[in-house]
């Protein structure tokens, strides 16, 4: 892994003080994908976009800027010959690997929630101002010869308008053009986006490629020790945000305790759903926010695979209340971001909604 670049501004699409995507040379877990992938490039017949896949932290966007880095370093990877194809690496001190480290490339655009220097946060969604960024790039003729390169993470941050306005220019792309969608959750996309893109859906990280990359990471996450590591990685679902997060003495508690609550609907203590909402709204604590979400939304997930598995002909009655609590899961934690909310009143309503939901199911 490389030292974190230095920034002027927080990044969105950058988890906690680990190297960015960007920066990241080692790609664990998903060989026999990235082979497909060099052979489409080598072969010159890569889509004008791919989705990339999977839950958060299974290494979606190091995939994607592992690609774009090969492609930009390859202008013409039909003619690349020796190291360059046997897999996708490019060297870190490569020329096109600084530019892309330092986000100087002249061929690469990256869309992601940006930062708001007014408000000293990021804003909620990908803006359609940001999009329109994207298309005057591709409106250029490529620098180097070889291919213009959209990166977006992620899918699940784009608003009406701004996937409406990417996939007008998906639909008529230029020539020697991609576009890298990272979506932690594909079939919640516009549905003409997806269709217009090529679907590349990754796994859960085996336990092994965790280790690994926890190593690579190197100090403090290496130094937690087997015993740590070990519990972090059974609790993690295949994700390494998971794991980095649960290494902390903090992340496990909160994990421990969601897990309690979740597993307790609809009984509800809400003692510890107190706790949760002050822990949640406390100043600078952002990350336990996301990980409370990511949890609610993977055990919602959780649900519905089950009960689409053994409630049978009473499959839609049942799993209705687990979708309706979903769809307001989502709606009002944009809007509580959007408009600086207090977290207090959205987490007490969201585990009464939980709790209604787990009632009626049960009906």
């Amino acid at each position: 892994m490389a030292p974190k670049t230095l920034e002027t501004n927080p990044e969105s699409d950058r988890f906690e003080d680990a190297p960015h995507p960007r920066e990241s040379y080692n790609c664990f877990g998903h060989a026999e994908t990235e082979r497909g992938l060099l052979r489409a490039g080598l072969s010159g017949h890569l889509p004008q976009a791919f989705i990339v896949g999977g839950p958060p932290g299974v290494g979606k966007a190091t995939l994607a800027w592992r690609l774009a880095r090969f492609l930009l370093a390859n202008p013409d990877p039909a003619a690349a010959s020796g190291e360059a194809r046997a897999d996708l690496f490019v060297a870190p001190d490569h020329p096109v690997s600084r530019q892309i480290a330092a986000m100087a490339h002249p061929d690469l655009v990256l869309l992601r929630r940006e930062w708001n220097e007014k408000d000293k946060r990021f804003f909620t969604e990908i803006r359609i101002e940001d999009v329109r960024r994207a298309i005057h790039l591709f409106q250029q003729a490529a620098g180097r010869g070889g291919y213009r390169i959209g990166i977006l993470d992620c899918a699940d941050d784009l608003n009406p308008s701004s996937a409406n306005a990417l996939l007008k220019l998906i639909e008529e792309p230029p020539p020697r053009s991609l576009f890298l969608i990272v979506a932690h959750r594909p079939g919640r996309m516009l549905a003409t986006l997806r269709s217009r893109c090529q679907k590349i859906l990754l796994k859960p990280l085996a336990a092994a490629d965790i280790r690994q990359i926890v190593g690579a990471l190197g100090p403090p996450w290496s130094a937690a020790g087997e015993a740590k590591l070990a519990v972090a990685i059974a609790r993690a679902q295949g994700s390494i945000h998971n794991v980095l997060r649960l290494l902390d003495d903090r992340g496990i508690e909160l994990d421990t305790n969601l897990e309690r609550m979740l597993d307790d609907l609809p009984r509800i203590d809400w003692s510890m759903v107190h706790a949760l909402a002050g822990r949640v709204t406390a100043r600078n604590n952002g990350m336990d926010f996301e990980a409370m979400l990511a949890a609610i939304d993977a055990w919602l997930d959780t649900r519905v695979r089950h009960g689409a598995r053994t409630f049978q002909g009473d499959c839609v009655r049942r799993l209705a209340p687990y979708a309706l609590v979903w769809e307001k899961l989502g709606e009002a934690a944009r809007e509580t971001e959007t408009f600086n909310l207090d977290k207090r009143p959205f987490v007490l309503s969201l585990f009464a909604d939980l709790a209604a939901a787990a009632r009626d199911s049960s009906l």
